[in-house]
């Protein structure tokens, strides 16, 4: 099974890297371009019209890949149902942006309804193919709990939190496809060991179209990836999860991201109680811009973080499998 993760991973990465050229000639060409958000640091606005919704090429690089090394089933159709579904919700952002012309997309409420909406599916089919199991599992006590009625919640903040913590991530070059490509390498394994192995086939198709994407994504960045691939990463990291019930691991192996989002929640709680910043700038990568780290310090730096934590949920889990 190696050799076919490896092969799968290639796959990815060669299709990505050969759709990317002519994806960015497209976009240019049909003047789709980043808008940057006026309250950014001062350097961000010479990044105003690089071409984006580069998170297309991912999912298209990602989907053939798996059908062909790993065929078709149930828990891919619904994993691929709820990249698809977050990914149509980040398209529709992205698309406003850009013939709006301004930084602001959808609405937060219809990002929410939408969200809403793909995870309450997600249970009913969960259920419907007899899937669905409200056990989660505490990865540093060893202990099992039962959610209950409040397991659906659990679902919901993984697609809603994941989806929008890689989306506030992916805010300087190569910063939110590295650590995709960092985390997922993490979950190729996890899933194996779960006896998943079409989710890692999954997890190693859509590695290798973050590395391939990444060649055009690194500083300084000829394309970006856009909320489509943004909010389709984040609700894929869910999906897996929710899918090899691994949903606390996720925390672990996902924390930068996590770190990221709750950056932004500390900064703002902190602002209205006390009337000061705790960071420079939120989310927590602009807080190092500011303190004067060049984009390629600060994304090196977090990439060494997300490898930290990917080894640290996977040897998590694998203690996990060697006592049960």
């Amino acid at each position: 099974m190696a050799v076919s993760i490896i092969i799968t991973v290639m796959m990815a990465f060669l299709v990505a890297l050969l759709t990317c050229p002519f994806f960015i000639k497209v976009m240019k060409r049909l003047q789709f371009g980043q808008q940057i958000r006026d309250d950014g640091p001062s350097h961000h606005s010479l990044k105003a019209g690089t071409p984006t919704m580069g998170g297309l090429v991912i999912l298209f690089s990602t989907f053939p890949v798996v059908l062909i090394m790993a065929g078709s089933s149930t828990l891919l159709g619904l994993i691929f149902m709820v990249a698809i579904g977050c990914g149509i919700i980040g398209f529709f952002d992205d698309y406003l942006k850009v013939t709006r012309s301004r930084s602001l997309g959808l609405k937060a409420r219809s990002k929410l309804a939408g969200e809403i909406l793909l995870s309450l599916l997600l249970i009913l089919l969960l259920r419907f193919f007899g899937f669905y199991s409200p056990l989660v599992v505490l990865p540093v006590l060893n202990l099992t709990i039962n959610l209950g009625p409040l397991y659906p919640v659990l679902v919901f903040l993984l697609i809603t939190g994941f989806s929008n913590s890689v989306n506030l991530t992916d805010g300087i070059d190569g910063l939110a496809a590295g650590v995709s490509v960092i985390s997922l390498s993490a979950y190729i394994i996890i899933a194996s060991l779960a006896g998943f192995p079409g989710t890692a086939f999954f997890s190693a198709a859509l590695a290798g179209a973050c590395l391939g994407f990444l060649v055009f994504n690194r500083h300084p960045a000829r394309i970006f990836m856009g909320d489509v691939g943004s909010l389709a990463l984040g609700g894929s990291f869910a999906a897996i999860a929710i899918l090899t019930k691994t949903e606390l691991i996720l925390l672990i192996v996902g924390a930068v991201f996590v770190l990221e989002a709750f950056s932004v929640i500390f900064q703002v709680i902190g602002f209205r109680l006390t009337g000061r910043r705790l960071f420079l700038m939120s989310p927590l990568h602009h807080h190092f811009e500011l303190k004067g780290w060049s984009e390629w310090r600060v994304v090196t730096n977090f990439w060494a973080a997300a490898l930290v934590f990917a080894v640290a949920g996977t040897l998590a889990y694998s203690r996990l499998v060697w006592r049960l």
